[in-house]
């Protein structure tokens, strides 16, 4: 095989190629390429395949002075139609989250890495927000049931708050089988007392049981078709709880009307901020000054303050909604530490009357420094 031309030959130069590369190459070339090319495809295909997952985020926030759209129309979020009302100023605003994904439609395993990375975002299992045996019907409807009662909670703390004396009454609603109150209790009967003790919430009937402990028979004070009763039974353990084995709910009789109005929103997590809207807009002074104070929690009708669900995610609806100071619940503070977004400042409130003074004392610009922050709770 000639390598060169000869002295003075112009002709093209050939290269030396052994026999058959060039062919061999080209074929390696195709598979190499083909094998990347089904690997992406597969890749791709899996990562669009649903998970077991939803992806938790914050949701819509809504400002309780504020207003809300109700059949096309804008209304007053609160409204006391029959009593005297004050300007506000600044806002309120409840937090809600939002759920990517649902049974049957997940988010695809790509969706679910991203928001892995994302300290926005939460990845949670399917039956964690739908539970098997649940229909989303039925859990809808339990939603909507939780913020119909926390409205009602949140009416009765404000007023509660406000000084007004009013009937608030622990109904059973159900009795357990093999329960302690078996027997003694009966759905329908009020519950007034334990061992004396005056009850007039689900969190001070929860006290006063856990008070009394489980070893000896406590004095329930009862009333039962207009007849007030006294029965004894004896609580049972239910993890760190004493309980009787009753499902009870409240009962109220207000002496105003106040109108909460909110659609598409569940659950009972807005119950402090009603129930600090309510107190704004029944007092003189506008308690904000002007601030926007974002927070979240439920509420008993003693002025409780309970944990909810979401909290990390609704810290960064606060911040995006350009509300730098935010009010947790105490039991939320061990997910909150650590977890704060640069520009949020966050209050441990375990009361409603926690709650108004540190909203007041922001409002006034006051020393916010004696109010307890969660790394102080947790640690």
């Amino acid at each position: 095989m000639t390598l060169f031309g000869g002295p003075g030959d112009d002709r093209p130069v050939p290269v030396a190629v052994p026999d058959g590369g060039a062919p061999r190459r080209s074929r390696r070339e195709r598979i190499g390429w083909t094998a990347i090319a089904i690997a992406a495809v597969v890749g791709l295909g899996f990562a669009l395949l649903p998970t077991p997952y939803v992806i938790q985020q914050a949701g819509p926030v809504y400002d309780t002075l504020g207003t809300t759209e109700v059949d096309g129309e804008e209304v007053p979020l609160i409204e006391v139609p029959d009593e005297e009302t004050f300007p506000t100023e600044g806002s309120l605003d409840l937090l809600t989250v939002s759920a990517i994904g649902r049974p049957g439609a997940t988010p695809g395993w790509l969706d679910v890495a991203a928001a892995w990375l994302d300290p926005r975002r939460a990845v949670l299992p399917l039956e964690v927000l739908y539970p098997p045996g649940i229909s989303t019907e039925d859990r809808d409807a339990a939603n909507e049931a939780q913020m119909v009662d926390s409205q009602q909670d949140a009416i009765a703390a404000a007023l509660v708050e406000l000084g007004y004396d009013f009937p608030r009454d622990v109904v059973v609603q159900g009795v357990g089988e093999g329960t302690p109150a078996e027997g003694v209790i009966e759905e329908g009967d009020v519950i007034r007392s334990v061992d004396g003790t005056e009850v007039n919430s689900v969190d001070e009937l929860r006290t006063a049981l856990g008070e009394h402990g489980t070893e000896t028979p406590a004095e329930i004070g009862i009333v039962r078709d207009g007849e007030e009763l006294t029965v004894e039974a004896t609580p049972a353990a239910n993890g760190d709880n004493a309980v009787l084995g009753v499902g009870v709910r409240m009962r109220y009789e207000f002496p105003i009307d106040v109108e909460i109005q909110l659609n598409d929103v569940g659950g009972p997590s807005a119950g402090m901020m009603f129930a600090l809207g309510i107190v704004d807009t029944l007092t003189p002074e506008a308690m904000t000054g002007g601030e926007n104070i974002a927070g979240t929690g439920t509420i008993d009708s003693d002025g409780t303050v309970g944990p909810i669900g979401g909290i990390r995610q609704k810290l960064w609806g606060a911040l995006d909604a350009d509300s730098p100071w935010f009010l947790a619940p105490e039991a939320n503070c061990d997910e909150v530490v650590g977890n704060v977004p640069d520009g949020l400042e966050v209050f441990a409130v375990g009361t409603l009357d926690e709650a108004r003074s540190i909203v007041e004392t922001i409002g006034e610009g006051g020393d916010t420094s004696g109010f307890r922050s969660c790394d102080a709770v947790v640690g």
